[in-house]
């Protein structure tokens, strides 16, 4: 397939639109983790962490389609009849480790954001991490994330290419868009409670693919991955929720002020 031509450029669009949907969780985590690194560094921390992710995506691109057979064969299993039982790939623990660790950082958060201050001790900060340490939390789950963006365009064309381009442009536009996420967490702190909820769901369906790839049983019940769909509805409805709870709030505290003033 020619990289110019109408199959060719149909294919590259095709796999940009797909890296986008893909990243929406890639972007919300990285907006999130990168407020741990000193606030004069952040922008720097995404755009340096979003750009040596591409790097070693599009790298590991090439190692996938070289060794596609072996990302997908067993490394080791579980068999415990009748309570566990599972065939762990390369590209399964991946995904499960993925999740497990979304899920770590989305709990750790909102239990944060749940401490009750002291009055007269100021805010409590959050944890800060290194400068090093961001970057390198955001090109490790860059690389988590990635795992199935690249097994879906190796589905769509064996052109290696292809792929690359639409990596690239995919990750110049989340370098893009990256900086607009954080900057409008920064500004809706309560948006910033939703999109940890949202980081909390991306974990929760890391743990289903990963089950699902392992062929992971407890009880004789598989574990079922969560359909994209239905992933995005649950966003959606999250949203939902969210702004109509937003509004209904401003019209209790618009009446409250209006009894105030009226018993005055």
């Amino acid at each position: 397939m020619e990289l110019f031509s109408v199959a060719g450029l149909s294919t590259l669009a095709m796999l940009i639109l797909l890296q986008a949907v893909l990243g929406f969780d890639n972007l919300l985590y990285i907006s999130i983790e990168s407020k741990r690194a000193p606030e004069q560094r952040q922008q720097f921390v995404r755009r340096l962490g979003i750009g040596l992710a591409i790097g070693l995506r599009i790298a590991l691109l090439y190692i996938v389609m070289t060794i596609i057979e072996q990302v997908g064969a067993p490394l080791f299993g579980a068999h415990w009849k009748g309570v566990v039982e599972a065939e762990f790939t390369l590209h399964s623990l991946i995904t499960l480790v993925g999740g497990v660790f979304i899920l770590y950082t989305a709990v750790k958060e909102i239990m944060h954001m749940l401490v009750i201050e002291e009055v007269g001790h100021g805010v409590v900060n959050r944890s800060q991490k290194s400068t090093g340490a961001v970057i390198f939390w955001i090109v490790l789950m860059n690389l988590v994330f990635s795992f199935d963006s690249i097994l879906s365009a190796i589905a769509l064309t064996d052109n290696f290419w292809i792929m690359a381009i639409a990596v690239l442009l995919s990750g110049g536009m989340m370098m893009l868009m990256a900086d607009y996420v954080a900057e409008f967490l920064k500004k809706n702190r309560m948006y910033e409670v939703l999109g940890l909820f949202i980081l909390f769901i991306v974990g929760v369906m890391l743990l289903g693919e990963g089950g699902h790839l392992a062929h992971l049983t407890f009880f004789d019940y598989r574990v079922e991955p969560m359909a994209k769909t239905t992933f995005y509805f649950t966003i959606i409805v999250l949203v939902a929720i969210d702004i109509v709870q937003g509004r209904y709030r401003r019209k209790l505290l618009a009446q409250q002020q209006q009894e105030l003033h009226g018993a005055v």
